[in-house]
Protein backbone atom coordinates (compact mmCIF):
# COMPACT_ATOMS: atom_id res chain seq x y z
CA UNK A 1 0.00 0.00 0.00
CA UNK A 2 1.81 3.22 -0.92
CA UNK A 3 0.84 5.83 1.56
CA UNK A 4 1.16 9.78 -0.20
CA UNK A 5 1.09 12.67 2.29
CA UNK A 6 1.36 16.30 0.94
CA UNK A 7 2.93 18.96 2.76
CA UNK A 8 1.44 21.80 2.06
CA UNK A 9 1.13 25.56 4.41
CA UNK A 10 2.02 29.44 3.43
CA UNK A 11 5.02 29.75 1.27
CA UNK A 12 8.49 30.05 3.27
CA UNK A 13 6.53 28.44 6.39
CA UNK A 14 9.61 25.21 5.96
CA UNK A 15 8.00 23.15 3.69
CA UNK A 16 10.55 22.27 1.11
CA UNK A 17 13.07 22.42 4.16
CA UNK A 18 11.38 19.60 6.11
CA UNK A 19 10.68 17.76 2.66
CA UNK A 20 14.48 17.98 1.81
CA UNK A 21 14.97 16.70 5.32
CA UNK A 22 12.58 13.74 5.31
CA UNK A 23 13.58 12.49 1.86
CA UNK A 24 17.04 13.42 1.42
CA UNK A 25 15.71 14.90 -1.86
CA UNK A 26 16.72 18.41 -3.93
CA UNK A 27 13.47 20.80 -3.57
CA UNK A 28 14.84 24.01 -3.86
CA UNK A 29 14.50 25.63 -0.32
CA UNK A 30 15.08 29.41 -1.21
CA UNK A 31 13.80 32.88 0.44
CA UNK A 32 10.70 33.26 -1.78
CA UNK A 33 7.29 32.13 -2.70
CA UNK A 34 6.34 29.33 -5.22
CA UNK A 35 10.12 27.95 -5.03
CA UNK A 36 8.39 24.85 -5.57
CA UNK A 37 6.89 25.33 -8.81
CA UNK A 38 6.10 21.12 -9.24
CA UNK A 39 5.04 18.91 -6.64
CA UNK A 40 8.33 17.18 -5.80
CA UNK A 41 8.24 13.83 -4.93
CA UNK A 42 10.46 11.90 -2.26
CA UNK A 43 9.84 8.47 -0.95
CA UNK A 44 10.76 7.57 2.78
CA UNK A 45 11.56 4.28 4.31
CA UNK A 46 9.40 3.83 7.49
CA UNK A 47 11.86 3.43 10.54
CA UNK A 48 10.88 0.11 12.78
CA UNK A 49 13.00 -1.71 14.96
CA UNK A 50 11.20 -4.65 14.52
CA UNK A 51 12.65 -5.23 11.11
CA UNK A 52 16.27 -5.05 12.46
CA UNK A 53 15.36 -7.76 15.06
CA UNK A 54 13.87 -9.88 11.95
CA UNK A 55 17.13 -9.19 10.23
CA UNK A 56 19.41 -10.01 12.73
CA UNK A 57 17.48 -13.48 13.40
CA UNK A 58 16.68 -14.51 9.96
CA UNK A 59 20.31 -13.07 8.17
CA UNK A 60 18.26 -13.13 4.76
CA UNK A 61 19.54 -12.02 1.91
CA UNK A 62 17.92 -8.16 1.74
CA UNK A 63 15.78 -6.64 3.72
CA UNK A 64 12.69 -4.42 2.50
CA UNK A 65 11.27 -1.98 4.63
CA UNK A 66 7.49 -0.23 3.95
CA UNK A 67 7.42 3.60 2.51
CA UNK A 68 6.04 6.34 2.25
CA UNK A 69 5.71 9.07 -0.89
CA UNK A 70 6.07 12.64 0.62
CA UNK A 71 4.53 15.03 -1.37
CA UNK A 72 5.68 18.81 -1.36
CA UNK A 73 2.95 20.96 -2.86
CA UNK A 74 3.79 24.39 -3.74
CA UNK A 75 2.88 27.49 -1.44
CA UNK A 76 -0.90 28.35 -1.31
CA UNK A 77 -1.58 31.87 -0.88
CA UNK A 78 -5.47 33.69 -0.34
CA UNK A 79 -8.05 32.91 -3.45
CA UNK A 80 -6.19 29.37 -4.23
CA UNK A 81 -10.33 28.18 -4.66
CA UNK A 82 -10.41 30.75 -7.02
CA UNK A 83 -7.17 30.40 -8.83
CA UNK A 84 -5.11 32.98 -7.21
CA UNK A 85 -1.52 32.18 -7.45
CA UNK A 86 -1.08 28.68 -8.39
CA UNK A 87 -4.18 27.79 -6.11
CA UNK A 88 -6.01 25.27 -8.92
CA UNK A 89 -2.55 23.31 -9.39
CA UNK A 90 -2.26 23.67 -5.51
CA UNK A 91 -5.77 22.39 -5.08
CA UNK A 92 -5.49 19.55 -7.57
CA UNK A 93 -2.25 18.31 -5.92
CA UNK A 94 -3.80 17.83 -2.32
CA UNK A 95 -6.90 16.03 -3.46
CA UNK A 96 -4.60 13.17 -4.99
CA UNK A 97 -2.51 12.83 -1.42
CA UNK A 98 -4.38 10.26 1.25
CA UNK A 99 -3.32 12.81 4.53
CA UNK A 100 -2.31 16.17 4.89
CA UNK A 101 0.71 17.46 6.50
CA UNK A 102 -0.02 21.41 7.12
CA UNK A 103 3.40 23.05 8.31
CA UNK A 104 2.97 25.59 10.54
CA UNK A 105 5.80 28.07 10.96
CA UNK A 106 5.80 28.71 14.90
CA UNK A 107 9.42 30.33 15.00
CA UNK A 108 10.96 34.12 14.42
CA UNK A 109 14.07 34.45 12.11
CA UNK A 110 14.01 38.23 10.56
CA UNK A 111 16.43 37.16 7.61
CA UNK A 112 13.53 34.61 6.27
CA UNK A 113 10.51 36.92 5.18
CA UNK A 114 6.71 35.91 5.87
CA UNK A 115 4.08 36.30 3.01
CA UNK A 116 2.44 38.40 5.72
CA UNK A 117 5.36 40.19 7.16
CA UNK A 118 4.37 38.29 10.83
CA UNK A 119 4.18 35.28 12.28
CA UNK A 120 0.62 33.86 13.29
CA UNK A 121 0.35 30.17 12.92
CA UNK A 122 -3.48 30.40 13.79
CA UNK A 123 -3.90 33.23 10.88
CA UNK A 124 -1.95 30.86 8.68
CA UNK A 125 -3.96 28.18 9.44
CA UNK A 126 -6.91 29.65 8.79
CA UNK A 127 -6.53 30.88 5.41
CA UNK A 128 -5.71 27.47 4.39
CA UNK A 129 -8.71 26.11 5.71
CA UNK A 130 -10.81 28.74 4.06
CA UNK A 131 -9.20 27.92 0.94
CA UNK A 132 -10.10 24.09 1.16
CA UNK A 133 -13.47 24.72 2.68
CA UNK A 134 -14.86 27.23 -0.36
CA UNK A 135 -13.74 24.79 -3.32
CA UNK A 136 -15.25 21.95 -0.90
CA UNK A 137 -18.31 24.49 -0.94
CA UNK A 138 -17.83 24.59 -4.50
CA UNK A 139 -17.62 20.46 -5.17
CA UNK A 140 -21.00 19.68 -3.18
CA UNK A 141 -22.65 22.83 -4.44
CA UNK A 142 -22.27 20.66 -7.56
CA UNK A 143 -23.89 17.58 -6.04
CA UNK A 144 -26.33 18.99 -4.43
CA UNK A 145 -27.75 20.55 -7.58
CA UNK A 146 -27.56 16.93 -9.57
CA UNK A 147 -29.43 15.42 -6.70
CA UNK A 148 -32.05 17.59 -6.58
CA UNK A 149 -32.68 16.95 -9.85
CA UNK A 150 -32.78 13.15 -9.28
CA UNK A 151 -35.48 13.53 -6.54
CA UNK A 152 -37.82 15.31 -8.48
CA UNK A 153 -38.19 12.53 -10.26
CA UNK A 154 -39.32 10.36 -7.15
CA UNK A 155 -35.92 8.89 -6.59
CA UNK A 156 -35.63 8.32 -2.66
CA UNK A 157 -31.92 7.47 -2.40
CA UNK A 158 -31.85 11.44 -3.97
CA UNK A 159 -33.61 12.63 -1.41
CA UNK A 160 -31.34 11.33 0.98
CA UNK A 161 -28.16 12.37 -0.66
CA UNK A 162 -29.88 15.86 -0.74
CA UNK A 163 -30.58 15.83 2.67
CA UNK A 164 -27.13 14.70 3.53
CA UNK A 165 -25.13 16.89 1.47
CA UNK A 166 -27.60 20.07 2.43
CA UNK A 167 -25.80 19.29 6.16
CA UNK A 168 -22.19 19.01 4.60
CA UNK A 169 -22.71 22.42 2.77
CA UNK A 170 -23.89 24.44 6.28
CA UNK A 171 -21.23 22.93 7.90
CA UNK A 172 -18.91 24.26 5.70
CA UNK A 173 -20.69 27.42 5.88
CA UNK A 174 -20.04 27.90 8.97
CA UNK A 175 -15.95 27.64 8.38
CA UNK A 176 -15.98 24.10 9.79
CA UNK A 177 -13.97 21.01 7.84
CA UNK A 178 -15.72 17.90 6.87
CA UNK A 179 -13.33 15.97 8.89
CA UNK A 180 -15.12 17.35 12.08
CA UNK A 181 -18.30 15.76 11.13
CA UNK A 182 -19.55 12.59 13.08
CA UNK A 183 -20.53 10.68 9.68
CA UNK A 184 -22.16 7.27 9.92
CA UNK A 185 -21.47 4.39 7.24
CA UNK A 186 -23.44 5.16 4.69
CA UNK A 187 -22.86 8.84 4.93
CA UNK A 188 -19.87 8.08 4.28
CA UNK A 189 -20.42 6.16 1.46
CA UNK A 190 -22.11 8.88 0.04
CA UNK A 191 -19.33 11.30 0.36
CA UNK A 192 -16.64 9.13 -0.35
CA UNK A 193 -16.73 9.47 -3.92
CA UNK A 194 -16.71 13.66 -4.12
CA UNK A 195 -12.91 12.94 -2.61
CA UNK A 196 -12.87 16.52 -0.50
CA UNK A 197 -9.93 18.26 0.63
CA UNK A 198 -11.10 18.94 3.93
CA UNK A 199 -12.06 15.22 4.88
CA UNK A 200 -8.60 14.74 4.50
CA UNK A 201 -6.93 13.74 7.55
CA UNK A 202 -4.26 15.90 8.61
CA UNK A 203 -1.58 16.40 11.46
CA UNK A 204 -0.43 20.13 12.01
CA UNK A 205 3.41 20.49 12.03
CA UNK A 206 4.48 23.31 14.14
CA UNK A 207 7.95 24.61 12.45
CA UNK A 208 10.03 25.73 15.56
CA UNK A 209 13.35 26.92 16.37
CA UNK A 210 16.12 24.55 18.29
CA UNK A 211 15.14 26.21 21.45
CA UNK A 212 11.42 25.09 21.55
CA UNK A 213 12.12 21.59 19.88
CA UNK A 214 11.46 19.55 23.44
CA UNK A 215 8.86 21.39 24.81
CA UNK A 216 7.13 23.91 22.00
CA UNK A 217 6.36 27.68 22.69
CA UNK A 218 3.07 29.63 22.79
CA UNK A 219 2.48 29.29 19.35
CA UNK A 220 2.16 25.65 19.61
CA UNK A 221 -0.18 25.94 22.68
CA UNK A 222 -2.52 28.09 20.40
CA UNK A 223 -2.15 25.59 17.79
CA UNK A 224 -3.16 22.37 20.20
CA UNK A 225 -6.21 24.36 21.77
CA UNK A 226 -7.75 25.17 18.26
CA UNK A 227 -7.12 22.03 16.97
CA UNK A 228 -8.24 19.93 20.18
CA UNK A 229 -11.81 19.18 18.65
CA UNK A 230 -10.66 18.54 14.87
CA UNK A 231 -9.32 14.75 15.31
CA UNK A 232 -5.87 16.04 14.08
CA UNK A 233 -2.26 15.00 14.68
CA UNK A 234 -0.03 18.12 16.10
CA UNK A 235 4.07 17.65 15.68
CA UNK A 236 6.45 19.69 16.82
CA UNK A 237 9.81 19.64 14.71
CA UNK A 238 12.01 21.40 13.57
CA UNK A 239 12.88 21.91 10.01
CA UNK A 240 16.51 22.98 10.40
CA UNK A 241 17.70 20.39 13.31
CA UNK A 242 15.90 17.42 10.61
CA UNK A 243 18.07 18.98 8.20
CA UNK A 244 21.10 18.44 10.20
CA UNK A 245 20.41 15.49 11.35
CA UNK A 246 20.26 14.17 7.61
CA UNK A 247 23.49 15.37 7.15
CA UNK A 248 25.49 13.38 9.31
CA UNK A 249 26.82 10.15 8.30
CA UNK A 250 26.25 7.31 10.72
CA UNK A 251 23.38 6.44 12.91
CA UNK A 252 25.39 6.71 15.68
CA UNK A 253 26.46 10.32 15.10
CA UNK A 254 22.36 10.90 14.51
CA UNK A 255 21.64 9.85 17.83
CA UNK A 256 24.36 11.74 19.74
CA UNK A 257 22.92 14.70 18.06
CA UNK A 258 19.72 14.12 18.67
CA UNK A 259 20.80 13.50 23.26
CA UNK A 260 22.44 16.88 22.55
CA UNK A 261 19.36 18.23 21.90
CA UNK A 262 17.71 16.13 24.52
CA UNK A 263 15.21 14.51 21.77
CA UNK A 264 14.64 10.90 21.78
CA UNK A 265 14.20 10.61 18.12
CA UNK A 266 13.61 12.28 14.95
CA UNK A 267 10.37 14.56 13.94
CA UNK A 268 11.06 11.71 10.63
CA UNK A 269 10.13 9.02 13.10
CA UNK A 270 7.28 10.62 14.76
CA UNK A 271 5.80 12.30 11.53
CA UNK A 272 5.58 8.57 10.25
CA UNK A 273 4.36 7.39 13.67
CA UNK A 274 1.55 10.43 13.07
CA UNK A 275 0.84 9.09 9.57
CA UNK A 276 0.05 5.35 10.65
CA UNK A 277 -2.30 6.52 13.05
CA UNK A 278 -4.27 9.20 11.19
CA UNK A 279 -4.96 6.72 8.72
CA UNK A 280 -5.27 3.56 10.84
CA UNK A 281 -2.26 1.90 9.58
CA UNK A 282 -0.54 -1.39 10.66
CA UNK A 283 2.52 -3.79 9.72
CA UNK A 284 2.41 -7.17 9.41
CA UNK A 285 6.02 -9.03 8.59
CA UNK A 286 7.12 -12.04 5.97
CA UNK A 287 10.52 -13.65 7.30
CA UNK A 288 12.27 -15.92 5.37
CA UNK A 289 15.64 -16.33 3.92
CA UNK A 290 15.37 -14.88 0.60
CA UNK A 291 14.06 -11.46 2.32
CA UNK A 292 12.56 -9.93 5.48
CA UNK A 293 9.88 -7.87 4.36
CA UNK A 294 7.27 -5.22 5.97
CA UNK A 295 4.04 -4.66 4.69
CA UNK A 296 1.43 -2.32 5.29
CA UNK A 297 -2.46 -2.86 5.37
CA UNK A 298 -5.51 -1.04 6.82
CA UNK A 299 -5.86 -1.99 11.26
CA UNK A 300 -8.93 -4.75 11.13
CA UNK A 301 -8.12 -5.87 7.52
CA UNK A 302 -8.56 -9.33 7.19
CA UNK A 303 -5.78 -12.28 6.10
CA UNK A 304 -6.44 -12.69 2.23
CA UNK A 305 -6.43 -8.52 2.63
CA UNK A 306 -3.27 -8.84 3.69
CA UNK A 307 -2.17 -11.14 1.42
CA UNK A 308 -3.71 -9.32 -1.79
CA UNK A 309 -1.07 -6.75 -0.74
CA UNK A 310 1.58 -9.02 -2.00
CA UNK A 311 -0.26 -10.20 -4.78
CA UNK A 312 -3.49 -10.46 -6.04
CA UNK A 313 -3.44 -13.75 -6.67
CA UNK A 314 -2.57 -14.36 -2.76
CA UNK A 315 -5.70 -12.54 -2.00
CA UNK A 316 -8.16 -14.60 -4.40
CA UNK A 317 -6.48 -18.29 -4.17
CA UNK A 318 -6.43 -17.65 -0.17
CA UNK A 319 -5.86 -20.87 1.93
CA UNK A 320 -4.80 -19.93 4.89
CA UNK A 321 -1.98 -18.22 7.26
CA UNK A 322 0.76 -19.19 9.20
CA UNK A 323 0.58 -16.51 11.66
CA UNK A 324 3.34 -16.00 14.66
CA UNK A 325 3.45 -12.51 17.17
CA UNK A 326 6.51 -10.43 16.75
CA UNK A 327 7.24 -10.65 20.37
CA UNK A 328 6.87 -14.46 19.90
CA UNK A 329 9.53 -14.65 17.25
CA UNK A 330 11.51 -12.25 18.84
CA UNK A 331 12.16 -14.08 22.06
CA UNK A 332 12.30 -17.72 20.43
CA UNK A 333 14.15 -16.82 17.52
CA UNK A 334 13.06 -18.54 14.85
CA UNK A 335 10.49 -19.83 12.93
CA UNK A 336 10.98 -23.48 13.93
CA UNK A 337 10.99 -22.50 17.66
CA UNK A 338 8.22 -20.85 17.68
CA UNK A 339 6.65 -23.94 15.86
CA UNK A 340 8.37 -26.52 18.29
CA UNK A 341 6.88 -23.68 21.37
CA UNK A 342 3.47 -23.90 19.82
CA UNK A 343 3.51 -20.01 19.00
CA UNK A 344 2.46 -21.13 15.20
CA UNK A 345 -0.89 -20.55 14.12
CA UNK A 346 -2.92 -21.14 11.22
CA UNK A 347 -5.52 -18.81 10.86
CA UNK A 348 -8.29 -18.45 7.85
CA UNK A 349 -10.47 -16.13 5.94
CA UNK A 350 -11.70 -14.02 8.79
CA UNK A 351 -8.66 -13.95 11.19
CA UNK A 352 -8.15 -10.20 11.84
CA UNK A 353 -4.33 -9.24 11.25
CA UNK A 354 -2.45 -7.45 14.31
CA UNK A 355 -0.07 -5.22 14.36
CA UNK A 356 3.81 -7.01 14.21
CA UNK A 357 2.05 -10.29 12.92
CA UNK A 358 5.28 -12.27 11.29
CA UNK A 359 2.76 -14.31 8.01
CA UNK A 360 3.27 -16.87 5.60
CA UNK A 361 0.11 -17.59 3.36
CA UNK A 362 -0.93 -20.24 1.49
CA UNK A 363 -2.64 -19.90 -1.59
CA UNK A 364 -3.87 -21.90 -4.26
CA UNK A 365 -4.93 -20.19 -7.84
Amino acid sequence: MALQCGIVGLPNVGKSTLFNALTNAKAQAANFPFCTIEPNVGVITVPDERLIKLEELVNPEKVIPTTIEIVDIAGLVEGASKGEGLGNQFLANIREVDAIIHVLRSFEDDNITHVHDSVDPIRDKGIIDTELQLKDYETVENRISKAKKASRTGDKNASKELAFFEEVLAHLEAGNSVRTMELNEDQYVMIKDLHLLTIKPVMYVCNVDESSVTDGNDWVKQVKELVKDENAEVLIISAAIEADIISLDSYEDRQEFLEDLGLSESGLNKLVRSAYRLLNLITYFTAGQKEVRAWTVLKDAKAPQAAGVIHTDFEKGFIKAEVIAYNDYAELGSESACKDAGKLRLEGKEYIVLDGDVMHFKFNV
